[in-house]
């Protein structure tokens, strides 16, 4: 049985990389691998994840084979602009979903929160309904919503993406007033 980063990386094979053949100095998985462990570290931007890939080198040689050495942060930015977000999207809720289920049943948590730093000049705030494990502090995916009215709304399309078999979740508003069921068949009920 394969580790879960392991895993993670043989998924990451998968994706089709759209770089032109004489650009591919770094394997697309490990770029995307280091990247996304960058942004779940804290990192904002392509600077910081060329900084924490030289940071964290001899982490990082212990699985990935670096060829090319350390992408720098143009090469970030451009795997970032050429692959699509879909794609990724849908590998890593696969792969996420493949290591929930070695976990069992567990507790899931539907949260909507603001992105306050993403406000573009004359848009609104954007909002995200985020769904994560709470024993297992794993996040199961997001769903993008226009506006705070509409995280209700989104429940049950997130629940459809993450396929949930044998859970149960709770929602609650920003007063904590306002109380949720989420059922695994799809039921947004209000206690």
């Amino acid at each position: 049985m394969s580790t879960p980063i392991t895993s993670l990386l043989d998924r990451l094979q998968s994706l089709p990389d759209p770089r032109i053949n004489r650009r591919k100095l770094h394997p697309l998985p490990e770029v995307l691998l280091i990247g996304l462990s960058c942004m779940l570290c804290g990192g904002e931007n392509f600077t910081d994840m060329e900084d924490f890939a030289r940071a964290k080198k001899d982490w990082l040689k212990t699985f990935l084979k670096l060829p090319g050495g350390i992408p720098s942060h143009d090469t970030f930015n451009r795997v970032f602009m050429l692959v699509k977000s879909e794609h990724f999207l849908d590998l890593l809720v696969q792969w996420t979903q493949s290591v929930r289920q070695t976990l069992g049943a567990e507790i899931v948590s539907i949260d909507g929160k603001a992105l306050r730093r993403a406000k573009r000049q004359g848009q609104p705030v954007p909002y995200m309904v985020n769904a994560w494990a709470k024993d297992n502090g794993l996040v199961l995916g997001q769903y993008r919503v226009n506006d705070k009215s509409n995280e209700i709304k989104a429940i049950p399309h997130l629940l459809r993406q993450l396929e949930l078999a044998q859970s149960t979740g709770t929602a609650v508003n920003g007063d904590g007033q306002t109380i949720y069921h989420l059922s695994a068949i799809f039921k947004v009920s209000r206690i």
